[in-house]
């Protein structure tokens, strides 16, 4: 279930909540009670763990051919 980071705008407090996407823009209280909140924007990263294959064919340019 994705988390959602929010701030309190009455005692500046950062807090996490996490629901269904189906409710990602719903209000969400601070854990002090404060109805004032605001949804910050977070960045995702997403990585793998494994290693990207170099590309086959040889040469540097599209199918392997000679870009000259």
């Amino acid at each position: 279930m994705p988390r959602y980071d929010f701030r309190c705008r009455a005692c500046g407090a950062t807090f996490e909540v996490s629901r269904p996407m189906a409710e990602a823009s719903a209000p969400a209280a601070c854990p002090d009670g404060h109805e004032d909140t605001v949804k910050l924007l977070s960045t995702v990263a997403v990585t793998g763990g494994g290693t990207a294959a170099p590309p086959s064919g040889g040469g540097g340019c599209f199918g392997g051919g000679c870009c000259g």
